[in-house]
This record gives structure tokens, sequence and C-alpha cells, in this order.
């Protein structure tokens, strides 16, 4: 197995620096602050876009520390997909097809209003290599 940071970092890089979820650009190591001046992002609004390693099958249902099973997620996305939930999460392919539908509408992330502002470009569907 491999060290889970060593796995998140190989799931951002294969993502294209994208959230898993949301398709928004997210940031890691120590680049919060050139992240913010790039894409013009009120600081306090840049931890939401952190990437995190977000296991697909969660631990707690035999999920492991493994490449298939773990993807690049921006934290906010990653910490709703579990928030306040006392039954299972979603599934992986649920939850990420209801966040993109509400990227669309403009009505997710946090940040989603100053990214677009900033000229980023619309989220798009990502292929991921899995």
């Amino acid at each position: 197995m491999y060290p889970l940071q060593t796995l998140r970092k190989s799931a951002f890089k294969a993502q294209n620096g994208c959230c898993f979820y949301c398709s928004l650009p997210m940031w890691e190591n120590n680049d919060q602050a050139a992240f913010a001046c790039r894409f013009k992002i009120p600081k306090k609004l840049t931890p939401w876009c952190q990437s995190t390693a977000e296991h697909l099958r969660a631990q707690q249902d035999g999920g492991k520390d493994v490449r298939e099973n773990i993807a690049a997620a921006c934290r906010f996305c990653n910490t709703k997909r579990h928030q306040g939930r006392t039954d299972r999460a979603p599934s992986p392919e649920q939850y990420r097809a209801r966040i993109q539908r509400l990227v669309a509408q403009g009505k997710w992330h946090p940040a989603l209003p100053a990214l677009t502002a900033s000229g980023w470009p619309s989220p798009m569907r990502l292929t991921h290599r899995r």
C-alpha cells in the first residue's frame, strides 16, 4: 500500500488539479496564497478548495488506501458527502452527478462565484484515469 498523501497527489495530478466531484480547481501543498491570487478568491474561501484524499468506498465500509479507491476532492465536496449522515453516504457516482448539476446551476461551492468572476471556465466533466 502507498501512503495516503502519495495517493492523493497522484489523483490530483491525474485529475488535472480539479475536484473529482465538482470539477473546480484545487490547491495542495503550500499553494494556498498563490491559488487565491491566481483565481482572485478571498483567502477565507480557499480552505474549501484544498485537495483532500477521498475514499470512494469509505473506510468504514471496508475501503482501503489503494490507488483505485482514492480520488482527489476539494475539502468542501469531501466534507459535505458525509456531513450529518447516520446512514451510508451516497455512492461516488450519485454524489458526483448531483454536485455537477448544482455546479451547473451555480448553487454548490462557496468559491464558485469568485472562480466564475475570475474567468474560470464553466466546470466541465473530466475523464479521470482510473
